[in-house]
């Protein structure tokens, strides 16, 4: 009769669920309501109570009666059930480590965490704090909340890896004695065709199934590599059992994976899926105030909010910016102004500002400077008004396209010799002036 079952399973399930679940399984009593079924352990009924009694149920009962019910029998796993394929604790001593190096022994088990990368210097905001908090929570206690797998996704640089890497960090330091792997997608299918080549499949997939908290970057990875989605699915399947905590990042949601298994992306969706957004306005201040506090870096509030504005694709694009800046300023010896940090950008971001002219550049100067549109046309040469024309032809200069002849003509009719004149006696000045450097950088901001 329970062959009879059988039959209808293997027609209601898939092979691989089949051959792994419900092959082996032998009915050992029916007492005419209650079937025993024998199982190899807990973890093994458990998974099937979890996951196929809506197909078990009303098939047991077809054939043995509709007040039938089912229970288990655990018995110690004997050799001939070792044979056939039953899970047992495997020798941790004899297992070996794909992370090992060949040819050196005695390797302790490294985590392949980064350790900057943690929660104390990674910024909340709108646009992380659920995989965030999800993430503090696990590192409280691994494999007992519901965010099991925790499933991080989003575009590339919005700060996947930091937040995967952050709740393993914290984890280690909570469960030192925990095993905390981090790994690439890319990396566990190398891993798993060196094993498959040197005929040590066996050892790879018991060492991962000794892991506490699994980190997998960069899951979609896996599309298209069936041999790959299968060996991780036992992985996958194993830890969960157990009560292993599973994390894994993806560029994009679980519904959106190409060339997944169905079983995997049910899998996926188990757990917790956290979308990852690019940060506002005030989150990306608070990464470059942080990130420049870490660099040594000193740079105005005017040129934190310029970058945070005009940086809008992802928080890489906000290092490389501090990068840049850092490197003109320690390798060339400029101190960094408003000025160069616009400059720089523009090789990095496309800069959105407002069309700038002659005639925007002279009502900024004339209202800054206290000196009238009359007086910068004029003829007049006193100190303060040579200096606020001089100004003009030098932001003119800086700021537009506009040929110096028509610079010149628009000012008072000089000529392009004046203009440049009076560009480069600006530079020397806002090289021993502090008090005119700084107006002259306030004028730039408002300007840009």
């Amino acid at each position: 009769m329970w062959q009879q079952c059988l039959v209808q399973i293997r027609k209601s399930l898939s092979e691989d669920d089949f051959v792994r679940w419900f092959k082996h399984i032998e009915a050992v009593a029916f007492d005419g309501a209650v079937l025993k079924l024998q199982v190899p352990n807990q973890e093994h009924y458990k998974y099937i109570e979890q996951n196929f009694i809506p197909i078990l149920r009303p098939i047991v009962r077809n054939v043995f009666g509709v007040k039938a019910r089912v229970t288990y029998s655990i018995p110690k796993p004997s050799a001939e059930q070792q044979a056939r394929g039953y899970a047992t604790e495997p020798d941790r001593q004899t297992i070996k480590n794909p992370f090992v190096i060949p040819g050196i022994k005695k390797v302790q088990f490294d985590s392949q965490l980064q350790p900057e990368l943690t929660f104390r210097n990674h910024i909340e905001g709108d646009c992380n704090r659920l995989a965030r908090s999800a993430g503090i929570s696990i590192s409280i206690n691994p494999g007992t909340t519901s965010f099991n797998p925790l499933f991080i996704y989003g575009n590339s640089g919005l700060g996947k890896t930091h937040i995967a890497q952050a709740v393993g960090n914290a984890t280690k330091e909570r469960h030192p004695d925990s095993k905390v792997l981090y790994v690439s997608a890319n990396h566990f299918q190398s891993q798993f065709q060196t094993a498959a080549w040197r005929g040590e499949l066996n050892d790879f997939i018991h060492f991962y199934q000794m892991i506490d908290v699994l980190i997998i970057d960069d899951i979609q990875e896996f599309a298209g590599k069936p041999g790959t989605q299968n060996i991780f699915f036992n992985i996958f399947n194993h830890l969960r059992l157990l009560g292993k905590q599973i994390i894994l990042t993806s560029d994009r949601p679980p519904v959106e994976l190409k060339d997944i298994e169905d079983r995997l992306i049910t899998r996926f969706k188990w757990g917790l899926s956290a979308g990852l957004t690019p940060p506002d306005h005030q989150t990306k201040v608070s990464i470059l105030q942080a990130k420049c506090s870490r660099m040594g870096l000193i740079l105005g509030a005017d040129i934190i909010d310029f970058l945070a504005e005009n940086i809008k694709a992802n928080i890489r694009e906000l290092e490389g910016a501090l990068t840049s800046l850092e490197a003109h300023s320690s390798l060339l010896g400029k101190e960094i102004s408003f000025e160069l940090a616009h400059r720089i950008m523009q090789d990095i971001v496309k800069i959105s500002s407002k069309e700038v002219n002659i005639d925007l550049i002279m009502d900024l100067v004339s209202e800054q400077m206290k000196i009238s549109r009359t007086q910068l046309l004029s003829k007049e040469r006193t100190r303060e008004v040579a200096t606020a024309r001089q100004v003009v032809m030098y932001l003119c200069k800086q700021h537009t396209k506009t040929p110096l002849t028509v610079i010149g003509a628009a000012i008072g009719g000089r000529n392009h010799a004046t203009v440049l004149h009076a560009h480069k006696n600006i530079i020397n000045m806002i090289d021993t002036d502090r008090s005119l450097r700084k107006h002259i950088e306030e004028m730039e901001r408002k300007l840009l």
